[in-house]
């Protein structure tokens, strides 16, 4: 948007501020580092700019907005994979090396590693997949009505003693 006419700050520049940072060439780097996993505030240093000033070129230049996307999807899809298969479990090929006393060889010992299904994943696979079901939020229905009259005269009632 440019600056209001008069405005003396803006005077000898036509487009009314500061000529923006934005270059082709962040297109490919963007890609690239989205795919490696990078975040939004990592991206921003990597271009010497605010996050503000990124999501300013998503909005703008929508092949900027696309690289982004694109290059996210990879590493999002890795990381709903290994989520899952940390909810579930999983087992692994795994060897374990000894260096019995008097021998010159190490001995190799193969063996399936187990790791067992994580309660935290599961919950987090299911609050996302299943909303419905699985949400931390509950809803409530709340039938008559309250006034100040019967908070007041609720409040004065005396406490029974337990004993």
């Amino acid at each position: 948007m440019p600056a209001p006419k008069g405005n003396k700050f803006a005077q000898g520049n036509p487009g009314g501020g500061r000529k923006s940072l934005y270059d082709e060439k962040y297109i490919k780097i963007a890609r690239a580092m989205a795919a490696l996993g990078a975040t939004d505030i990592e991206l921003a240093d990597a271009f010497g700019v605010d996050v503000r000033t990124l999501n300013v070129w998503k909005n703008e230049h929508e092949e900027f907005s696309s690289a982004l996307k694109v290059g996210k999807a990879p590493a999002d899809d890795r990381v709903k994979r290994s989520l899952y298969q940390r909810a579930v479990g999983y087992s692994y090929d795994a060897v374990k090396i000894f260096m019995p006393g008097g021998t010159l060889e190490p001995v190799y010992a193969p063996y399936v590693e187990h790791v067992p299904p994580d309660v935290n994943a599961c919950h987090i696979w299911l609050r996302n997949r299943c909303k419905d079901e699985f949400r931390d939020k509950q809803e409530v229905e709340h039938s008559g009505s309250v006034t100040l009259e019967s908070l007041i005269l609720e409040s004065l009632k005396p406490v029974e003693k337990k004993d």
